[in-house]
């Protein structure tokens, strides 16, 4: 952040470069609204968007709005906000072709006579997915950027790490302001790849920071995910929800190296059966409708019960057996990255079934925000994973991530262009009385041994009492031990020179402790959140 002072202010920060930061500075900057976007990342694309594989929720043939709004209800386990379905339902469609396929071009899959490629993931009723082969985040990601890059209203800077957000009642000293009903968020305190903490001011602020699937010990997500974002909204005072509801996939490749890399939901779609060791098709025995097509909590229950029962390390995907040719498409040809990276394992999927293992995938809860995006703290939006819309439920339908985060994005950045072009400023003394970062410590006792012995206390405890399977005794001792880590964590980050890694792990066991005391409070089994007793 070389090109900016210490202290700045821009009329809209956006946290995050994932699909709904991006897609929120795309709709900024195309009405003419400046906007600075920071990612802890040293690339922008390395989220979590990128990594995503799958596809996203289109229009399929002989679909309705009426069919989605209906999949998505269902999976989420009577636990969704039916106005925010609707409205995904909706505008989903509309969106993905003006921005995804009219302004920044996806270069998304085609039949052979030139028509999207739609294809049907677990619990949809319908093919309605369209999809990059088998990168669609990326290719969604990399869109996205490229397009920005033309935006002269766009600023996009990588190594910053936000630290804090900035709200009147917290730092403000216009005693006055602190009495405000509904705090207003006037930007974040935000740490350079120098070490350098600048002061943020801006008159909106937008949370796109993502998941927390890092906090547990196998996940799919990428280093960043770490709940950042909702530890500092909730430091804050905005509300959030349904935290316990942390999605496992069924899914990832079980090898140590693999860094839980997901096997997408598409092979299932394409007629991939789960088997066990002894080559047995089990998913009937668990849900002998839908089979290898339930919910994603379903199936990861399924798994897990089997590999406890059998003693197995894993179970197995077997798409050899159950191919149906795609589009004339051999297995390889369908899904390229999968083939590729299995390969580096000594594993050919197009003649043998893949080892695979649950892990920590998305967070259904989060930032409790509105169909604007808009957050119980004034000016302060959250959109994408770091959110809670209510679209998600307790359990997320496969591949209405990416569409929520588009959807969102767009309807946070056309709310707040037109909150700036109606009026709403704040005067100068507002901004003036917001004091720079002080740090709260200075000693250089930072050892990378004992942060790396907190970070596999907060993902063992998560995984092992927080995880796929959970019992009232396991939470409990979660909770203990998690706030007893984050107690002395707190001591260490106030007397310690400030620094990257002393900010990711702050965030990262507030967050932990929010989910695992979330999780501790709601008695009821419900979509992934699964208690045994």
């Amino acid at each position: 952040m070389k090109a900016f002072p210490a202290r700045f202010h821009t009329p809209v920060l956006v946290l995050g470069t994932g699909i709904a930061g991006l897609t929120t500075a795309l709709a900024l900057a195309r009405r003419g609204v400046n906007v600075l976007v920071l990612t802890t990342a040293k690339e922008p694309e390395d989220c979590n968007t990128a990594w995503a594989q799958g596809g996203i929720i289109y229009f399929g043939k002989k679909d309705s709005p009426r069919s989605l709004v209906k999949d998505i209800l269902l999976a989420g386990a009577g636990l969704c906000q039916p106005s925010a379905v609707e409205f995904l339902a909706r505008r989903g469609p509309q969106v993905v072709k003006e921005i995804l396929l009219d302004t920044v071009g996806v270069p998304f899959s085609r039949t052979t006579h030139g028509e999207l490629d739609f294809t049907r993931e677990g619990a949809h009723s319908v093919a309605r997915i369209v999809h990059s082969a088998d990168a669609t985040g990326r290719a969604i990601e990399t869109a996205l950027l490229t397009r920005l890059a033309g935006e002269k209203h766009v600023t996009l800077f990588t190594e910053a790490t936000a630290i804090d957000l900035i709200t009147a009642r917290h730092q403000s000293r216009d005693v006055a302001q602190r009495y405000a009903l509904r705090d207003p968020c006037l930007g974040a305190y935000v740490l350079d790849g120098k070490g350098k903490v600048h002061t943020v001011l801006a008159d909106y602020t937008v949370l796109a920071t993502g998941g927390v699937g890092r906090l547990f010990l196998h996940t799919t997500n990428t280093r960043h995910a770490i709940g950042g974002g909702l530890a500092m909204a909730e430091r804050a005072g905005a509300a959030t929800l349904n935290l316990e509801y942390v999605q496992f996939h069924p899914t990832t490749l079980y090898r140590p190296d693999a860094e839980g890399f997901l096997i997408s939901e598409a092979l299932r779609g394409e007629g991939a059966v789960l088997v066990n060791r002894a080559g047995e098709a089990f998913m009937s025995r668990y849900e002998p409708k839908l089979k290898d097509l339930a919910p994603r909590d379903v199936v990861t229950r399924a798994i897990v019960e089997e590999m406890t029962s059998r003693g197995d390390p894993c179970v197995y995907l077997d798409l050899v057996h159950h191919y149906r040719t795609h589009e004339g498409q051999g297995i390889r040809e369908r899904f390229p990255t999968i083939a590729a990276t299995c390969m580096t394992f000594g594993i050919d999927i197009a003649k043998e079934p893949i080892p695979v293992v649950p892990a920590a995938h998305y967070h259904c809860g989060g930032v409790l925000a509105d169909l604007e995006g808009k957050t119980t703290i004034r000016r302060l939006y959250a959109v994408g994973e770091v959110s809670c819309t209510g679209v998600h439920g307790a359990n997320r339908l496969a591949s209405t991530s990416l569409l929520e985060g588009l959807v969102w994005g767009d309807s946070a950045g056309r709310s707040i262009a037109a909150r700036l072009k109606k009026g709403e400023p704040l005067g100068p003394h507002v901004f003036r009385a917001i004091p720079d970062w002080r740090s709260p410590g200075e000693a250089q006792n930072e050892d990378p041994a004992l942060l790396q012995q907190d970070w596999a206390t907060i993902r063992t405890t998560l995984w092992n009492y927080v995880g796929i399977v959970r019992t009232t005794a396991r939470l409990a001792r979660a909770v203990a031990d998690l706030r007893d880590l984050e107690k002395r964590i707190l001591r260490f980050y106030q007397v310690t020179k400030i620094s990257k890694e002393i900010v990711d792990l702050t965030h990262g066991i507030h967050a932990a402790h929010l989910i695992a005391t979330s999780a501790f409070r709601n008695p009821e089994s419900r979509g992934c959140h699964y208690r045994k007793s």
